[in-house]
Order: structure tokens, then C-alpha cells, then sequence
């Protein structure tokens, strides 16, 4: 029988046994790190790549938009100046049924120019020259608010391939998957290159790849999903309001909206005419927003990007 001393240092003896039982040869351990960290700078790079067109796209969007907000600014401007011309008009007319055999004098024009507040390069003589001029003012009218409606329907598109494009480039949980068991790769070959070196193994290679690799543990992957799905709903804002926006540009720009003179008519028109650029306003700036989160994403990958190339290097 063994005495007590003797039992003691049997039990010593195997303590070393047991607690290396779990840990991979150092060539294991080197090939499980380089199948679960190679590639994930691939699928980050592909990630970055999206989200700088995502930038691009929605840039154009906003373009697009700020592009609708100014022509339809104009728009109104151009219709105000119509406004005046069809009273000054209206006045005129009235004056002609009073007195239809009396020709209007160059007086009385001016003395409704200065009624109206009106300023022009020359005098305006005749009841048909004031209508020729708001003909003009009626026509570019019309065409501000085709480009406006054109303006909108471009950014809504825009916006909605944003949408898309932010929707889907996000860290999947795939490569959420890979990244911890790149990690968890990383743990194991550490642990086994302290038993290699207690073998008298060269740990060089080994090393290199742990300080690579092991800074995953302090990169922090969540900001390029929440300036995804940021990016994803202001899109998604953008073109509803953009959506919106167009079929409102476009009723309020129709020849039954256009020339219903009727008070009811044209306060109709107006009320359009301003929830098409508030809504232009407010896709434009929606599609500012996801410019700018699409842009910052770029920069969450690359700070992940960085790590991957780096530990990637070092494994091949």
C-alpha cells in the first residue's frame, strides 16, 4: 500500500493532465482560428461597399429634394405675381363694361399700378398685354410645378432604394456568429500556446496572430447596425413624405385644379401648392439624415474593417 506522501503526489502529478485535457495542440489550435477568422474582412468590406453607394444614392435624394423645395418657392412667387396681374385685370375689365366706348388712358393704368403695389419695366397700356403677361406667368407656373413634381418623384425613388440598401446592409447574424467564434478561436489559442511553450514549441507565428486577432474584444460592432436601421426609417420617412408630396404636386398642377377661378377653387390650389413644398422640405430633409447616417456607418465599418484586414493579414 502507498503511504500518504505517495498518494499525495499522484494527485499533484495528474492535476496537470486534467486541466490541459481541453487544449487543442498548438496546430489545432492555429487552423480552428484561421477557419473562424478568415473571411469576416471580406463580408465587412462588401458592408462598406454598400453603404458608401447607400451615400451616394441618398446624396442624389437629396439633391433631388432640396431641387423640389426651391422650384417650388419659385413656384410660389410666380403665382403671388399671377395673383396680381389676374385683380389688376379684373379691375380693368369691370371699368370696360362701365364704359365700353371709353378707352382706358395711360392715368388710369397707372393709377392702378400704384393700387396694386406693382413695379415693371415699362407701362403696360392694354387689357390684352396684362393678359399675354399672366399667360406667361400661368405657363411658367405649370412647368415649375411639372419639375416639382418631377423633383419629388425622383427623390421618392431615391429614398426608397435607400431604404432597401440600408434594410440590408447591416450586420447579419451570421457574421455576428463568425466574429464570436473568431474570438472564442482566439481564447483557445492562447491557451494553447502556453501549453506549447511548456512543450518548448515555437510560439512566434502564434503570438502574432493573438495580437491581431484579439482585438475584436475591444471593437464594438453595434454602431453599424443602429446608423443602419436610422438610415433604413429616415428612407422610409423620406419616401412617404416624398410619395405624398408627388401625387399632391401633381393634383394641385392639373388644368381642372389650375383653372377653377372659383374662391373655394383657388384656396384649393394654394393649400396644395404649400403641402407640396412642406413636403418637399421634409424629404429633403430625411434624405439629409440618412446621407449623413449612411456616411457615419461607413466609418463604424471601417473601425471593424481595420481589425479584420489586420488579423486577416496575419493568418495569411
Amino acid at each position: 500500500m502507498l503511504g500518504g506522501k505517495s498518494k499525495l503526489f499522484l494527485v499533484f502529478c495528474a492535476l496537470p493532465i486534467v486541466a490541459n485535457a481541453d487544449v487543442l495542440p498548438l496546430n489545432d489550435a492555429l487552423r480552428a482560428t484561421y477557419s473562424a477568422c478568415v473571411g469576416i474582412d471580406d463580408e465587412l468590406a462588401d458592408l462598406k461597399k454598400m453603404a458608401g453607394i447607400n451615400t451616394a444614392v441618398t446624396g442624389v435624394g437629396t439633391g433631388l429634394g432640396i431641387g423640389a423645395t426651391t422650384v417650388g418657392i419659385i413656384k410660389y412667387a410666380t403665382d403671388k405675381e399671377a395673383e396680381s396681374y389676374e385683380k389688376l385685370l379684373e379691375e380693368l375689365r369691370e371699368i370696360q363694361k362701365d364704359f365700353p366706348e371709353t378707352n382706358i388712358t395711360d392715368e388710369e393704368i397707372s393709377a392702378f399700378e400704384q393700387e396694386f403695389n406693382l413695379s415693371y419695366d415699362e407701362a403696360v397700356k392694354t387689357v390684352d398685354t396684362y393678359q399675354s403677361e399672366l399667360d406667361k406667368l400661368n405657363n411658367k407656373s405649370k412647368n415649375l410645378g411639372n419639375w416639382r413634381t418631377g423633383l419629388l418623384a425622383g427623390n421618392t425613388a431615391t429614398n426608397v432604394a435607400g431604404a432597401i440598401i440600408s434594410g440590408n446592409n447591416q450586420v447579419k447574424g451570421d457574421l455576428q456568429t463568425q466574429i464570436d467564434a473568431c474570438k472564442e478561436a482566439v481564447n483557445n489559442l492562447r491557451d494553447s500556446i502556453m501549453q506549447a511553450r511548456i512543450n518548448g514549441e515555437d510560439v512566434t507565428e502564434a503570438n502574432n496572430i493573438v495580437n491581431a486577432c484579439d482585438e475584436y474584444n475591444y471593437v464594438d460592432i453595434s454602431p453599424i447596425n443602429n446608423r443602419g436601421k436610422g438610415a433604413m426609417i429616415s428612407s422610409i420617412v423620406g419616401a412617404t413624405t416624398g410619395a405624398v408630396g408627388t401625387v399632391t404636386s401633381a393634383v394641385a398642377n392639373t388644368d381642372k385644379t389650375r383653372n377653377d377661378n372659383t374662391n373655394s377653387g383657388k384656396q384649393k390650389e394654394k393649400d396644395l401648392n404649400t403641402a407640396s413644398n412642406v413636403l418637399a422640405g421634409a424629404s429633403t430633409v430625411a434624405s439629409a439624415t440618412a446621407t449623413v447616417l449612411n456616411a457615419t456607418q461607413i466609418s463604424a465599418i471601417k473601425k471593424v474593417a481595420k481589425v479584420a484586414e489586420k488579423c486577416t493579414g496575419v493568418l495569411k
